[in-house]
Order: C-alpha cells, then structure tokens, then sequence
C-alpha cells in the first residue's frame, strides 16, 4: 500500500507537471524575409542609397587626400592668411569627411533609420503571424534562430506561471 501511494503521487506530480508544460516553437525571420519579394526590392533600394552615399564620401576622401597632398607641397611656400586658409579648408573637409560618415553609416544614422522604415513594415506582418499561430497552437515561446536565438513571442501567463 505504501509503495502504491508513492507511486501515485509520483503519477499525479508527472501528471501536473507535464500539463503546465510550455511548447516552445522555432522560426528563421531571415528565411521568411529573404522568401518576399517586396522585401527584396527594399532591401535593393537601401543597397543602391548605400552605394550612392559610399561613393560621394569616396569622392570627398579623394578630394580631401589631393587638397592635403598640394597643402604639404605648398605649405613652404605660402605665408600668413594664404597659409592659414589653406590649412582650414583641408581642417574643414576633414571634418566634413568625419560628419557625413556619423551622420549617415554611424550608430543612428541615416542608413539605420532608411533600414527600419523600409524593414520595419515587414517584420511587423511577421511578428502578426507569429503571434497569431503561437496562439492557435498554444505556444508558450517562440525564438527566432536568424542572427542570435532570441525570444520573439512570449505568452503573457508564461511568466505568472513561472513566478507560482
């Protein structure tokens, strides 16, 4: 009788504890993105302006390097205000060079703010998505595998659950 109590009560605990067990679902966002068109053609857009901006801070570098190199030859020759200006426009289009690269490639640059408004969109319908099949299949929580695994859908009791 013993041995049937513990036993049942060990059913019962396997029992409890399997039925409040989560399901947890995996999703590639990156595969599902790459698999739009509409996402594509975004994507070739923000390529093309990242191209066209490479290539006006290239024209800029190569500007800034000749205006340095004739500066160093000529800076022997020139004397008090010619000096000067010389030496503050290759200073200017340094910094210029320096400002453009922050304002458009830096952290919250323009190419992160273009990349959000054009992906944005996208990873809104896939999040819709998984939302809704995560509820229709009772799924506790979804991780994305794309870049890092992380957790893109989270059931709002699965976190009362674990605090009980």
């Amino acid at each position: 009788m013993k041995h049937f109590k513990i036993t049942f009560a060990f059913v019962l605990l396997l029992f409890f504890g399997l039925s409040n067990a989560q399901k947890i679902g995996v999703v590639d966002t990156n595969e599902i993105l790459n698999k739009l068109p509409q996402y594509k053609e975004a994507e070739a857009r923000l390529n093309a302006q990242i191209d066209t901006w490479q290539s006006e801070l290239q024209n800029l570098q190569t500007e800034y390097e000749r205006k340095k190199a004739a500066f160093e030859s000529e800076k022997v020759l020139l004397i008090g205000d010619q000096l000067k200006l010389r030496e503050k426009e290759v200073v200017d289009l340094d910094k210029n060079i320096k400002t453009t690269t922050s304002l458009r490639f830096g952290a919250n640059g323009e190419i992160t703010k273009l990349r959000t408004n054009l992906v944005q969109p996208f990873q809104d319908q896939i999040w819709g998505a998984i939302k809704t099949m995560s509820e229709k299949n009772g799924l506790g929580i979804v991780l994305d595998k794309s870049n890092n695994i992380s957790v893109i859908f989270l059931q709002e009791n699965t976190i009362t659950q674990k605090k009980c």
